[in-house]
């Protein structure tokens, strides 16, 4: 990824970075795990769900292992400038996020699982970073499609805090709010880790155990 000096602090959006009307996902590939369309259209009864949780490669990768998700796909989130570009968006001048949509079918797989697997595979406690990943892009985000979905992530996040607390972590700043529009990322940045399996993969999950049950059914 970039490790080049960013800012650590949102953009406004009168000075971010201006985009483009265009997609920069012109012609979306299946996805290459398990062959579904990304973009849609979703079979009906299923869920939406985006999070931020740094790097969006591995991110990707945690979530389309949940039996029950649908399909997955990484975008940029959360900011002010439309269609960006995965450049423009590591310069921290857009004020998106790094951000994963999870396709889900709720009968199989819950927004709580999802909220579980999102708090388990970071430190959502380090502000505008994942260990040596720095920038506004690389923050933790939850988007919301919902009211119900706000509520639960708001209560996971309060459980969380207190196991933190006690494993000695500071206090979550993951940034919990209603979704805007999710820019499909550029295809090489789809799947990645499926494409390279050898690929840059940070793990920063605290390894305290979020304390909502789990669910889902198991995977296969």
């Amino acid at each position: 990824m970039w490790f080049f000096s960013k800012p650590a602090t949102m953009p406004a959006p009168e000075t971010a970075l201006p985009g483009r009307a265009e997609p920069v996902l012109a012609s979306p590939r299946p996805h290459h795990v398990n062959g579904r369309a990304i973009v849609g259209p979703y079979p009906d009864g299923m869920g939406i769900a985006d999070f931020a949780l740094g790097c969006f490669w591995g991110a990707e990768k945690a979530f389309w292992q949940v039996a029950g998700t649908w399909v997955t796909a990484v975008g940029y989130q959360g900011g002010f400038t439309p269609n960006p570009t995965y450049e423009e968006s590591c310069t921290g001048h857009t004020g998106h996020a790094e951000a994963v949509r999870v396709v889900f079918d709720p009968a199989r797989v819950t927004y709580e699982d999802l909220l579980k697997v999102f708090w388990e595979h970071h430190d959502p406690t380090q502000g505008m970073r994942q260990g040596n990943d720095v920038g506004t892009h690389y923050r933790s985000a939850i988007f919301t499609h919902s009211d119900a979905q706000m509520a639960s992530a708001l209560a996971s996040r309060d459980a969380y805090q207190v196991v933190l607390t006690k494993a000695r972590y500071g206090a979550i700043t993951t940034e919990i709010a209603p979704a805007g529009p999710f820019y499909f990322a550029e295809d090489h940045h789809q799947q990645y880790l499926s494409k390279n399996p050898a690929g840059y993969c940070p793990d920063h999950g605290t390894g305290v155990a979020c304390p909502i049950a789990f669910r889902g059914v198991s995977a296969e």
